[in-house]
C-alpha cells in the first residue's frame, strides 16, 4: 500500500461519513453490554450523518472556508495560472483513455477563462497516484486543448496539495517566475495558498465553484448524497489545514 493510499485510507476511515459509520458498528457493538452507551453513540452517529447530510448544512460548513470573491485579473504581477488536479475519470468509454473528473474539468474551464483575460501562460499540477500509467497533469493537457488553450508546463509529479505547490515551485524557479494565479475550488482555496505560500511562492487567489444557492428551499433540509459528500469536504479540509499548520510550524 503506498504512502497516498494509506493517507486517504486513513481519512475515509475516521472523517465523514467514514467515522460516523464506524461509531454506529461501535455501537450495535455495545447494545448488549452497555446499553445506554450504545443507545448514545448511535444516536448521536445517526443525527450527525442526518445534518452532515443536507445541503443547508454541509453548504453553510464549506462557505465557512470561502472567501468573498474577487476578480484576480486586478491583481498585479502574476507570471502564471496554476491549475491543480481535483481527480480523474478512469477509462472513460466516450473518450477511450483515462481523462479528468468534472472537478478538475471545472478548474480547467475557469484557468482557459483567465488564460484568455490575462494571456499569462499555463501550468498544470497532477501526478498519478492511482497508478493509471498517465497522471492527471497529462490529462489536464489533453483536456485543456479542448478550450483551444496550450498548456505551457506539466508538472505530473504530485500526489497531494503539499506537493503539488513544491514541485510547481521548482518548475517555476527556471522561469523566473515567483507569483502565480493560483485556480482550484473556493473550500480548497485556504489550505492550497497556504501551502504554495510555504513553497515561497506569491499566490493571487483565483478560486471557483463557489457554495451557493438561489434561493433557500424545503429541499435544503432532505438529506442528500451530495449533502455529506460536501461535508466531506469540509472536514478534509479542517483536517488539512490543521496539520499543515503544525507541519510547517516544525520546519521554521
Amino acid at each position: 500500500m503506498s504512502a497516498w493510499e494509506l493517507t486517504n485510507l486513513t481519512a475515509r476511515l475516521l472523517l465523514p461519513p467514514g467515522g460516523l459509520i464506524l461509531l454506529a458498528l461501535i455501537a450495535l457493538a455495545l447494545a448488549r453490554s452497555h446499553a445506554k452507551a450504545g443507545t448514545g453513540i448511535g444516536l448521536f452517529a445517526l443525527m450527525s450523518l442526518l445534518l452532515l447530510s443536507t445541503p443547508i448544512v454541509s453548504r453553510n460548513l464549506l462557505q465557512t472556508l470561502e472567501d468573498t470573491y474577487a476578480d484576480p485579473t486586478k491583481e498585479r504581477g502574476a507570471g502564471a495560472i496554476v491549475v491543480l488536479g481535483g481527480g480523474s475519470y478512469v477509462d472513460a468509454p466516450e473518450y477511450g483513455t483515462d481523462t479528468v473528473s468534472d472537478a478538475t474539468l471545472e478548474r480547467l474551464r475557469y484557468a482557459a477563462n483567465l488564460h484568455r483575460r490575462t494571456g499569462k501562460p499555463i501550468l498544470v499540477s497532477g501526478g498519478d497516484p492511482i497508478r493509471l500509467g498517465t497522471s492527471e497533469g497529462e490529462q489536464m493537457k489533453a483536456a485543456l486543448k479542448d478550450f483551444g488553450v496550450t498548456t505551457r508546463w506539466v508538472e505530473s509529479g504530485s500526489n497531494n496539495t503539499f506537493e503539488n505547490a513544491r514541485l510547481t515551485q521548482k518548475t517555476l524557479k527556471h522561469a523566473a517566475i515567483d507569483s502565480v494565479f493560483l485556480v482550484t475550488h473556493a473550500w480548497h482555496m485556504p489550505r492550497a495558498k497556504m501551502a504554495f505560500q510555504n513553497a515561497g511562492l506569491r499566490v493571487v487567489p483565483a478560486p471557483m465553484h463557489f457554495s451557493t444557492a438561489a434561493r433557500l428551499s424545503v429541499l435544503d433540509f432532505v438529506p442528500t448524497a451530495t449533502g455529506i459528500r460536501d461535508s466531506g469536504y469540509f472536514f478534509h479540509e479542517v483536517a488539512g489545514i490543521a496539520w499543515y499548520r503544525l507541519k510547517f510550524a516544525r520546519e521554521r
